[in-house]
């Protein structure tokens, strides 16, 4: 496993990053400005299942994605209603969580993140990427490298250690605006006024 560290250059981290990510399989365990959490492409399926290994997470548990924008969501695949547009406006990018509609009829957690390294990365990658708080299920919350490499079961192909988060650190509000009237399923530090 590669480490990359904080006193590494954003842009040169990000594209090392980008590049492992690349490669089938691949699975990369990141600092956001939630958690610390492990991403990989979407499209990757070997990946995915890397993902839940490492974490233990049951089979029928989906993960969320980091998009780039929500301006054209169909090319993700994606429906947004009305109201998931009036708060992706409001909230995006940060730590909300939105449950969207997609065009094979499921539904799907989506973020775009305030962090940095994040987003420099997603420059390096335009799809979304799977993503889950690096802990193993049931665990508290990783808000250091150190601390996700202990709870994980295996090692993820590349780190970036972005450092201690804040002990108040929490993982995002996620809110559901699938159905008619839209409903917070989980309340992070972020306060959403629907």
């Amino acid at each position: 496993m590669k480490i990359l560290k904080r006193s590494d250059e954003l842009v040169s981290a990000a594209r090392q990053t980008a590049d492992v990510l690349k490669q089938p399989g691949a699975v990369a365990l990141v600092p956001t400005e939630t958690v610390y959490g492990l991403i990989c492409r979407a499209s990757d399926a070997v990946a995915v299942e890397k993902i839940r290994s490492l974490k233990h997470r049951n089979a029928g548990k989906f993960f969320g994605w980091f998009i780039r924008d929500y301006d054209a969501p169909e090319k993700y695949g994606l429906v947004f209603s009305d109201i998931a547009v009036t708060l992706a406006r409001r909230y995006f990018p940060g730590a909300v969580t939105l449950i969207v509609s997609r065009t094979d009829g499921k539904t799907q957690a989506v973020r775009i993140p305030d962090h940095p390294f994040i987003r420099q990365l997603q420059e390096f990658l335009d799809e979304p990427l799977v993503q889950t708080s690096a802990n193993a299920s049931g665990m508290p919350d990783a808000l250091s490298l150190e601390q996700a490499l202990e709870q994980l079961d295996g090692e993820p192909d590349i780190a970036v250690d972005g450092g201690a988060l804040p002990s108040d650190a929490a993982g995002s509000t996620v809110v559901d605006t699938v159905k008619e009237t839209p409903m917070i399923l989980r309340q992070g530090k972020v306060v959403v006024e629907l």
